[in-house]
């Protein structure tokens, strides 16, 4: 399917600020981004980088005042999500140096504190994807996903304790247990078409069977339509934006996915 995605920042700044922002989707093999526009207002010189994710960012100082960031993108992305039950586990020795860091415990997701509890919920399932299915379900079933909970991020034990949070916190529960019984997890940030409210969403992605594949509790049925902006351990790693310096204000964001006949132009 091809959607197009826009997002609008709009930020009052009382001093000049050095922000970092992480807004540019790239092409993958779940997504081709076709066409894409960035515009900064007023506009400033700015300096992009990749980061240890890969993901693209962009560092520039905002002016004083009022500051607005515009983004589009139109995107051919899989209209639905590959599922494989049955991958397999796959065992340490074996994974690829880039996917190592992603067993780690790390800010949010504290994997250390999670193995009697994974243990228990994976009981009897087949190790590797199946596993993961079963986590991905249980949080659905035993937290409750509620826009608008939680202004920070949420930690996994904080979320397991509450049972409740966002799409982002849920995640971080998905990775946390995942990770405790030796499965790579990470979060990934993005669009999804047709999400309500709509908003930036995120989810995770497991490795088995020697790829990366998708789970997202917030739903009861896994849809297609996503486009991937950031990857990371959690929250901390793919934050849209970083300010830093003089006290700044979010003044809003405005985020829309549509559905597009076809190819843009």
């Amino acid at each position: 399917m091809w959607i197009r995605t826009t997002c609008n920042l709009a930020f009052q700044l009382g001093d000049p600020t050095p922000l970092i922002l992480m807004l540019r989707p790239r092409s993958g093999a779940q997504q081709w981004v076709a066409r894409e526009a960035y515009t900064l207002t007023p506009s400033v010189p700015v300096e992009e980088y990749t980061d240890i994710f890969g993901n693209l960012c962009q560092r520039l100082i905002a002016p004083a005042g009022w500051f607005q960031v515009h983004t589009s993108a139109d995107v051919m992305t899989a209209d639905a999500v590959d599922k494989a039950p049955g991958a397999c586990f796959v065992e340490i020795q074996n994974l690829p140096d880039a996917v190592l860091s992603y067993l780690l415990p790390s800010r949010y997701c504290e994997s250390d504190r999670f193995g009697n509890l994974a243990r228990e919920i994976v009981d009897g399932a087949l190790p590797g994807y199946d596993q993961v299915y079963r986590i991905s379900n249980w949080i659905r079933d035993s937290v409750r996903y509620t826009p608008g909970s939680s202004a920070v991020p949420l930690s996994a034990v904080e979320v397991n304790g509450w049972r409740q949070g966002v799409c982002r916190d849920l995640a971080h529960l998905g990775i946390a247990l995942c990770r405790s019984i030796s499965i790579p997890a990470r979060l990934v940030v993005g669009f999804l078409y047709g999400l309500e409210p709509m908003d930036l969403h995120a989810w995770f992605e497991a490795y088995t069977g020697g790829r990366w594949y998708t789970f997202d509790p917030t739903e009861n049925t896994l849809r297609g339509g996503r486009l991937a902006v950031a990857y990371g351990r959690d929250a901390a790693d793919v934050a849209i934006y970083h300010q830093f310096g003089p006290p700044a204000i979010f003044s809003s964001m405005d985020v829309r996915v549509e559905l597009l006949e076809g190819p843009p132009g």
